[in-house]
């Protein structure tokens, strides 16, 4: 075994240490007794252009829910399916959002809803999110009333998993949690990246008083935005993940419509994590890419010490990378003995996405080109 053949190793193992730097802790919402204060009521609004394939579990899940002190607003943006059809057959009020204008509809769709929102409280979810069981609502509002009812409180919904292209998401969610900067060592040296947006709970007040979606519209990721808006107002931002709350099954049209979502996301959303954070991932993955070469190049050498040490080194990743995923949804533990192609990937739709940000300037989301 040559020195390159060591340093490989130890980068290797370097990149594994730094990863559960990167990735030290995902605190979860906890059941909570109910105070002597009574929670109030809350406008939930849920944004939906075509969501008719995707929304039911949601709708019914709400349905199931302990706490019922909510109305339910569903924004119909602009749907040319039978979304609000499917929203009133479950007692909701639809609000039609007929623009037409290019851009980022989902921060309109949620302005509109805010506006017809009577409740105290405003709850703001995607139509592919769940509640997990019947105490899913009850425990994020009481989470909030705890925290003393200000700001943002999001959750990035526990990611669920059907088929198998779907497990190709798994890097995907573990950057994305990590890259909000506060679930690594160290995270009260770092301002959070925003909220999660899937899942975002906040007063009426404080909504209305940083100029909620209607002042980030032309933002192409409004979780970010908004969170940021609420903190230049000093108002905090708390995030959480969703396992045992709320859930959400991504991309559930195919293998395209998954790709189209992340990479409309991920090369403008990586600008908001911090360098260091940004540092840890690359360190990380290019450590996993190194397990890979480093394998291959000891097979190719039939060197029996360096196969066993470098194998090792490949497992470790599979199942570091296996553990921090299933910390984001329930991704089977096969997938991950096959994780260069994970990493692959993800590098592939970033690079991608770099490419419609940079160069072509636009991106395709839900029949609607948004232009960056």
């Amino acid at each position: 075994m040559t020195i390159s053949d060591g340093v490989n190793l130890i980068a290797g193992l370097l990149a594994i240490v730094i990863g559960i730097l990167m990735f030290w802790s995902l605190p979860v919402p906890l059941s909570l007794k109910r105070s002597q204060t009574p929670l109030p009521f809350v406008s939930i609004i849920i944004p939906a252009r075509n969501e008719a394939r995707r929304i039911q579990p949601l709708l019914h899940s709400l349905k199931q829910q302990n706490f019922q002190t909510f109305e339910l607003l569903v924004v119909d943006d602009d749907s040319s399916d039978n979304t609000a059809e499917i929203a009133a057959s479950y007692g909701a009020e639809v609000v039609r959002n007929r623009t037409k204008q290019t851009g980022a509809g989902k921060s309109l769709a949620c302005w509109h809803g805010a506006k017809q929102a009577k409740g105290q409280w405003l709850l703001f979810l995607d139509a592919d999110t769940f509640f997990s069981d019947e105490d899913g609502l009850e425990k994020l509002v009481l989470l909030y009333q705890k925290k003393g009812a200000k700001g943002i409180l999001s959750l990035q919904p526990y990611h669920t998993v059907h088929k198998l292209y779907e497990n190709l998401s798994a890097v995907f969610n573990i950057v994305v949690i990590v890259g909000m900067n506060v679930f690594s060592v160290g995270k009260r040296s770092f301002k959070t990246a925003g909220s999660f947006g899937p899942c975002i709970l906040c007063n009426r007040d404080d909504y209305f008083s940083t100029g909620g979606h209607e002042n980030i519209q032309s933002a192409i990721m409004d979780d970010l935005a908004l969170g940021q808006a609420f903190l230049d107002k000093d108002l905090p931002v708390r995030c959480m993940a969703g396992k045992g709350t709320i859930s959400f099954r991504m991309y559930p049209e195919g293998f395209k419509s998954m790709v189209e979502g992340w990479c409309k996301s991920f090369a403008i959303g990586s600008k908001s994590t911090h360098p260091v954070i940004m540092l840890m991932v690359v360190i990380w993955m290019s450590g996993s890419f190194i397990s890979v070469g480093e394998l291959i190049s000891s097979l190719l050498a039939a060197e029996p010490v360096r196969i066993l040490l470098s194998g090792a080194l490949y497992m470790l990743f599979a199942v570091q990378t296996g553990w921090f995923a299933r910390r984001c949804g329930n991704f089977k533990w096969p997938i991950f003995i096959v994780f260069p192609v994970l990493f692959l990937f993800f590098t592939g739709v970033f690079l991608y996405s770099l490419f419609r940000v940079h160069v072509l300037r636009s991106v395709n989301w839900k029949d609607r080109k948004i232009k960056v």
